[in-house]
Parts: C-alpha cells; sequence; structure tokens
C-alpha cells in the first residue's frame, strides 16, 4: 500500500516563512523531501536566504523570494519564477499576517481609542494576504487538479479574545475564507484540490513575546490568564504544528476540505 504521508518531491509555497513559526515548518517539510520556496518580504530577504542555505547545507531542496502578498503583480511574478524552477505548486501555506498595537484596545483604553487605519491595515495584511496569494499560486493546483491550500487562523478565528479586536476579525474572515474556498474550488474543479485552516494555540513567536513576556523574561499577567485556560498547562512549540501540517498537505487527507485543524493544547475546548 502506498504511504499517504509521503510529500517528496512536492513543490511548497509558504508566505510568512521566516517566523518562529515559518523557520521550523520549512525546515520539517524540506527534511520530508519537499521543493520549499520562501516568501516574503524585503526586510525578511536576509534571513530567508540564511535559511535556505541551511535547508540546502542538510541536503533539502529550497529557494527565496522577495514579494509583496498585497501586489498581485508581485505574486505573479514570485509563481513564475517558481514554475521555472519547479514546474509547478503542489502545496500552499498561508501564513502572512500580523496585527498592530493601534489595533488593540488596551486594558486603560476604550474603543474610542481605536485606529481605524491601523485596523484596516491588519485587516488587509491577514485577510488579502491570503486571499491574493490563492488567486495566483491556486492556478498550477487547477491545471493539474491537484493541490493542498492551508490557511493560517488563530484562537481568535472563533471566539474574541480581549484586547485584539482588529487581528480577531481579521482571523475570522480567514475561517471563513478557507470554508468558502473549499467549497468554490471543490465545486468548480473538483475534488483534487482541498483546502484547509490551521488555528495554532499560543506560541511564543517575535510577534507576541512582548505581549506575553515582560523584559526579564518573566511572564505577564496575560499569559498567565492563557496557561490558566489552557489544560496543557503550557504554551506550545513550534514543532508541535509540524503533523498536523503533514497530514493536511499529503494524500492522508485527501477527503478533508473545508476544516480547521486546532493544535492548541485544548484552549479552545475548555470552559471551566
Amino acid at each position: 500500500m502506498n504511504n499517504l504521508f509521503d510529500i517528496k518531491g512536492k513543490v511548497l509555497v509558504m508566505t510568512g516563512a521566516t517566523g518562529v513559526l515559518g523557520t521550523s515548518i520549512v525546515k520539517y517539510f524540506a527534511s520530508q523531501g519537499c521543493k520549499v520556496v520562501l516568501l516574503g518580504r524585503e526586510k525578511s530577504a536576509g534571513t530567508a536566504r540564511a535559511l535556505v542555505d541551511e535547508i540546502k547545507s542538510a541536503g533539502g531542496e529550497a529557494m527565496s523570494l522577495v514579494g509583496d502578498v498585497l501586489d498581485k503583480a508581485s505574486m505573479e511574478a514570485c509563481l513564475d519564477k517558481v514554475l521555472a524552477a519547479y514546474g509547478t505548486v503542489d502545496i500552499l501555506f498561508n501564513a502572512a499576517g500580523g496585527n498592530m498595537g493601534p489595533a488593540n484596545v488596551q486594558p486603560d483604553q476604550t474603543i474610542e481609542d481605536l485606529d481605524i487605519d491601523a485596523m484596516k491595515k491588519v485587516c488587509e495584511l491577514n485577510i488579502f494576504g491570503t486571499v491574493i496569494p490563492t488567486q495566483v499560486f491556486v492556478r498550477p493546483m487547477v491545471q493539474q487538479k491537484k493541490g493542498a491550500i492551508v490557511n493560517f487562523c488563530s484562537m481568535s478565528s472563533f471566539r474574541p479574545l480581549t484586547r485584539v479586536a482588529g487581528y480577531g476579525i481579521a482571523k475570522a474572515g480567514i475561517a471563513s475564507w478557507t470554508e468558502w474556498l473549499a467549497a468554490e474550488l471543490a465545486i468548480k474543479h473538483g475534488d483534487g484540490i482541498r483546502v484547509n485552516g490551521i488555528a495554532p494555540g499560543f506560541i511564543l513567536s517575535n510577534q507576541n513575546r512582548s505581549l506575553l513576556t515582560n523584559p526579564d523574561g518573566s511572564l505577564t499577567d496575560r499569559s498567565h490568564k492563557i496557561i490558566g485556560h489552557t489544560p496543557f498547562g503550557r504554551f506550545l512549540e513550534a514543532d508541535e504544528l509540524l503533523g498536523a501540517l503533514h497530514f493536511l498537505a499529503s494524500d492522508a487527507s485527501k477527503g478533508v476540505t473545508g476544516t480547521i485543524s486546532v493544535v492548541d493544547g485544548g484552549f479552545n475546548s475548555f470552559t471551566i
């Protein structure tokens, strides 16, 4: 019987690939035989090149591209380079995103303090930074009638979390987009193209470190609340996402589309 988890030789494009999560993910998928493409902004280009060098030194296949996930022409130029190098795209991980302080409401603020322009930017980056790359990189999947897309959701995709007003709206939107797109592609292009999401629990990253830890490295009050609401009693590690992502990217999940895999140590299911 064929190994349903075999992804050797598959071409994986990942946006937002140079952070704590992205680094763990691309290194793992390269170790499993994928040809990985790291797609990011100019300011992360040096980090991406170093990561590609590390993957290649370990015997993997990788390339890095500079592109703007909010610019369709930029994404199309990146697709051309991927096709020239590898001939197709089999897997797309949409992990680009982020938050901005003014799009939050701090404990000493009210909704009147929300910066609407900042909220618009957060929604644009997270939502359209997922939609636009998908519009472009789905093309070879449509041609070959096969492919796997995984969008990065969040705990705030399911329920509102305090403070992160703009980010919560955006991540809820990505969850809805994931479900809508799964049906759209299956109905119009067949059952070979699948769209799912992954919702990581709380993982210490460069993006949230200042929110979850004090300058001395100790946990903030918010961190204690999060861990108190997590049955595992701890933050998750980046590598704990890898099994779920491997499943969603491989033929092991060929009957799965329109779902969101929650990897959160029980946070989302826990009440009291």
